[in-house]
């Protein structure tokens, strides 16, 4: 929501995998070697208090996120040495002296602040006071974790920039949060908000069945993706002892029957995921290849040998329940580590450990996932539950990594690069609220994760993003669970959109409410608002 608020200096495009266009900046300056980049502000753009938005506002946003904002932003921002006033309207970043090709874009995403705003009050400190923006929409109102409602900017100044022509149409804008997935989606179907992403397989196959489906005032569609699939999974957490060993992470994984999962929870609508960077070719296939090699080898003594022998599968079921064969392959494994089933309970054969976890999660829905593996753990004598907690306190034992294992999930692009490091590296293993949920310290992948962030050539950014996918993916420290090539979408029929749909994404900000549908739905008695 904030990004309706906030606006910054380029804008990409859901149809361009790695093209920015000029936002708040007209135009931008950058030599060959990517070394800096300049960008010329816009004369007309202005803060919603009718300030114009100069470099000044700029620096101050790097050097705020930098110093007060989450520790993703120090991450993601720290291969950018300075950002300076190098002309009335004109702010040059300059970098490092790496070869990170994707810095001027990573910058040109940076939200822009308004530092007069700011000036004495605490950046970090909560508040529901609106915030000052620059972009299409303003916050109205704020009702704690039940609705925030934004309003559009009538006298916006970056209405007619190309790059937002025909976009943010509505006149208000209003998210409302549920704490039951079951709850809203009766909400929905009641008209009590008008558009719907379904991210449940089930609720898709069955939950949608109602007049309002019937007649027509309800549309249900399913709109290609071409963008990452990322990465979900059971993760474990390597901080805790009983998930420092490899072994015992790849025997756990023959415990998750995902064929029966899919055929019996998910009516078969998700594909198995087997990359960290699943639907795109950035995606490990087959055995290495010769520049995914030159990148391997001088580690073959610490790498697992099936990184350069085996093409990553997850474990197979035949989907009918019965995975007694899986389960002996997991017992077989858990020996090797020095794991025993004692009167039951399966325990370390040199400490006596008894195999003891939670699962946390922050989703009542994905108890029906969690308990069946739950089932088959059990089965290995180890004593696994599941938790269920609410949000804030999910958030807070996320950000201190203070849990067994979760489930987690890491979006990607098609372009990686220094998100990397809040995702895998070791210094974010460390770093409390960073993502390195599994804890994840090996200096193969931190040596990796800087030969995708300075890949010259896309070749090579290809080939370093396939030798991370093999080594993340051969650590086990996931137990990969599944994606689609769809976006599910449910809406009230009363919108228009644009005839070409972007292949990454859906920019439901492109749509507008169609006069002539709003009154035939009225007319017809919908009841949509």
């Amino acid at each position: 929501g904030l990004g309706l608020v906030f606006q910054s200096l380029t804008t990409q495009a859901e149809d361009e995998a790695f093209s920015e266009y000029g936002d708040i900046a007209e135009s931008i300056i950058m030599p060959e070697d990517r070394s800096w980049v300049a960008f010329d502000l816009r004369p007309e753009a202005r803060w919603q208090d009718g300030r114009p938005i100069t470099v000044e506002d700029v620096i101050f946003s790097l050097e705020t996120l930098k110093s007060e904002g989450h520790p993703f932003y120090r991450a993601y921002y720290k291969n950018v040495v300075k950002a300076e006033k190098v002309g009335e309207r004109r702010v040059r970043f300059t970098f490092d002296g790496g070869t990170n090709r994707e810095l001027p874009l990573i910058v040109g995403q940076m939200p822009i602040l308004p530092k007069h705003y700011f000036e004495g009050r605490e950046f970090a400190r909560a508040t529901l006071d609106p915030p000052v923006g620059s972009g299409p929409y303003r916050i109205k109102k704020v009702d704690p974790g039940r609705t925030i409602v934004y309003e559009r900017v009538r006298d916006w100044w970056g209405a007619d920039i190309p790059v937002n022509k025909g976009r943010f149409n509505y006149d208000e804008v209003r998210y409302e949060y549920y704490r039951d997935s079951d709850v809203a989606l009766e909400a929905f179907k009641a008209g009590q908000y008008d558009i719907r992403l379904e991210n449940t397989a089930k609720l898709w196959a069955t939950g949608y069945q109602s007049p309002a489906l019937d007649k027509g005032w309800i549309k249900k569609e399913e709109i290609p993706f071409e963008g990452a699939a990322g990465m979900q999974g059971f993760v474990f957490n390597t901080r805790r002892p009983i998930f420092e060993d490899r072994r015992v992470r790849r025997a756990l994984a023959y415990a998750f029957d995902f064929e029966w999962t899919n055929k019996t929870l998910f009516y078969g609508a998700y594909t198995r995921t087997e990359s960290y960077f699943a639907n795109t070719e950035l995606a490990a296939r087959g055995l290495p290849g010769p520049k995914e090699l030159e990148l391997l080898e001088p580690f073959r003594d610490r790498l697992p040998p099936e990184v350069f022998t085996e093409e990553y599968r997850a474990p197979r079921t035949d989907g009918s329940g019965n995975i007694r064969k899986n389960l002996r392959i997991a017992l077989r494994m858990l020996r090797e580590a020095g794991w025993r089933v004692k009167d039951g309970v399966l325990t370390n054969q040199e400490t006596g450990e008894v195999m003891r976890f939670e699962i946390l999660l922050v989703s009542p829905a994905f108890e029906r996932i969690a308990l069946p593996f739950v089932k088959n753990l059990k089965r290995l004598g180890i004593e696994a539950r599941v938790r269920t907690v609410d949000t804030s306190q999910y958030q807070n034992r996320l950000d201190n990594f203070d849990f067994d294992m979760i489930v987690a999930v890491w979006g990607q692009s098609l372009s990686p690069g220094n998100e990397q490091r809040n995702y895998w590296s070791c210094e974010a293993a460390e770093t409390p609220g960073s993502r390195n949920y599994a804890g994840i310290c090996d200096p193969v992948v931190d040596y990796l994760i800087d030969r995708i962030i300075q890949a010259p050539t896309r070749e090579d950014l290809v080939a370093a993003t396939r030798a991370l996918d093999r080594v993340l993916l051969w650590g086990h420290y996931v137990i990969p669970h599944w994606h689609t090539r769809v976006i599910r979408v449910a809406y009230w029929n009363k919108f228009g959109r644009p005839s070409i749909t972007p292949r990454y994404g859906l920019d439901l900000f492109a749509w507008w409410v169609d006069p002539a549908k709003l009154a035939a739905l009225e007319a017809a008695g919908g009841i949509s608002r």
